[in-house]
């Protein structure tokens, strides 16, 4: 759950419907409106790994949990302001492009794409992204 904070104080993001930290970090922080998501590898809720399942299957997870994390912040999609992915293997782009164009639907954040060697525990795909929230 996030724990309240003043507008001049930071705080934690966060739910059970993404992986719980598998490090010293919050699934999200934020300040006044802004939400900063830590990069979401394709772990389930529960924490199972998909690291063995395709790249589609992996991208539709790792984007749940952000968008899990961002609804938890009192934000979504078209609050988005800015994602950064990374992927290993730059033929995993297209079926990135396609599923983030499905997941997200009109909202259209600045983005970039970083085609990395690989990702902790054999995972094709990480994101994370920075959001306003509130109305």
């Amino acid at each position: 759950m996030s724990d309240p904070a003043t507008p001049d104080q930071v705080s934690r993001i966060a739910t059970a419907a993404a992986p719980k930290p598998a490090g010293h970090y919050a699934q999200a922080t934020a300040w006044r409106d802004l939400v900063f998501v830590s990069g979401q590898l394709a772990a389930r809720p529960d924490g199972s790994h998909t690291a063995d399942q395709p790249f589609e299957v992996q991208a539709r997870q790792a984007l749940a949990s952000l968008l899990a994390i961002l609804a938890e912040a009192g934000s979504g999609p078209e609050r988005i302001l800015r994602v950064t992915a990374y992927i290993v293997g730059v033929e995993n782009w297209p079926d990135f492009n396609r599923v983030y164009a499905e997941m997200l639907g009109e909202a259209k954040p600045a983005r970039t794409v970083v085609p990395v060697p690989e990702l902790h525990h054999g995972y094709l795909v990480e994101v994370e992204a920075v959001a306003v929230r509130g109305g």
